[in-house]
């Protein structure tokens, strides 16, 4: 079974207004909620995809309903833990150009984190739990790298995908998947990464430091390297127009997660994964499994040696 993390789940509310100026009154010309966070993503691109899945996490107040009534009208199953604040909400003002207002994140409680790793105890051996987004405030960044250390330890496949400290600690616990994008990757090594041979160095070089089986890094347009064992493997991004990037790496993850339990081929998975991610971004919405099987069948890839 595949579950999802997500410590801090926001409500996305996306507005327009084309003619907006500071100090007026406007009335928006359209306006749209969506769950947000990075493992409810993953959550629900994994239902597109046919695969079954749990959305772990914390939620509260009306935002936090809203996302639970969301989840459940799509057949996501779902077991977060009650808090007693409310659940960020993520405004995003879309006009002559985009400007984002992000949420506080609500008071977490020694006894909210207690109730979350009582959940946690209950995954068994070959289970996959996705870690993914960022660490509220009031959560040490270390969470990431106790929970990856003690699932591990049972057998437990840990997926990885978040950014800072909190991966960095993270990977000190050698998660079985992780998916940088190449601004993180240099982040991580505080040098500039511009070509697909600087990722492919520094891709390779995070493996090898850190005893992460699958590292998959993705390069926008460029595609993605998928790193594993020796091999490093450049996947060629099908032609589309971009529509949203939001929720593009989302999709990548649980791509690849959704083909490695059908098929067991990481190969294949890191394939399904990058057309997972650019079927989302040339959509609207997330992608759709017709979509990702079509462009799945027509991408190409190759070795690179480093």
């Amino acid at each position: 079974m595949i579950y999802t993390l997500t410590l801090n789940p926001a409500v996305d509310y996306i507005v327009r207004i084309s003619d907006f100026e500071l100090g007026r009154l406007h009335r928006s010309e359209s306006d749209l909620k969506y769950p947000g966070g990075k493992g409810i993503n993953v959550s629900w691109v994994l239902n597109r995809l046919g695969q079954d899945n749990v959305a772990f996490g914390f939620l509260g107040g009306f935002t936090g309903r809203f996302i639970e009534d969301s989840l459940a009208a799509e057949d996501i199953r779902a077991d977060f833990v009650p808090i007693d604040g409310d659940t960020r909400l993520n405004i995003k003002l879309k006009t002559f150009e985009e400007t984002e207002i992000n949420g506080q994140s609500p008071q977490i409680s020694a006894a909210h984190m207690e109730a979350l790793k009582q959940k946690l105890e209950l995954l068994q051996e070959g289970d996959i739990l996705v870690l993914a987004g960022s660490i509220p405030e009031t959560v040490s960044s270390g969470t990431y790298h106790d929970i990856v250390h003690t699932l591990t330890a049972k057998g437990i496949r840990c997926c990885v995908d978040t950014n800072g400290d909190a991966l960095h600690e993270a990977l000190r616990a050698q998660p079985f998947f992780i998916k940088p994008n190449h601004h993180e990757l240099a982040e991580l090594y505080n040098v500039p990464i511009v070509s697909l041979e600087q990722a492919a160095f520094y891709g390779k070089k995070l493996q090898t430091d850190y005893d992460v089986s699958h590292v998959l890094v993705s390069m926008a347009s460029r595609g993605a390297l998928y790193i594993h064992e020796e091999q490093v493997v450049h996947i060629e991004s099908p032609h589309g127009k971009l529509v949203n990037s939001v929720g593009a790496g989302d999709s990548t993850v649980a791509g690849f997660l959704a083909k490695y339990e059908k098929t067991n081929d990481p190969q294949k998975a890191a394939i399904y994964a990058v057309a997972a991610g650019s079927a989302s971004a040339f959509s609207e919405g997330f992608c759709t499994k017709a979509d990702v099987d079509h462009y799945s069948s027509i991408m190409h890839s190759e070795r690179i040696n480093i």
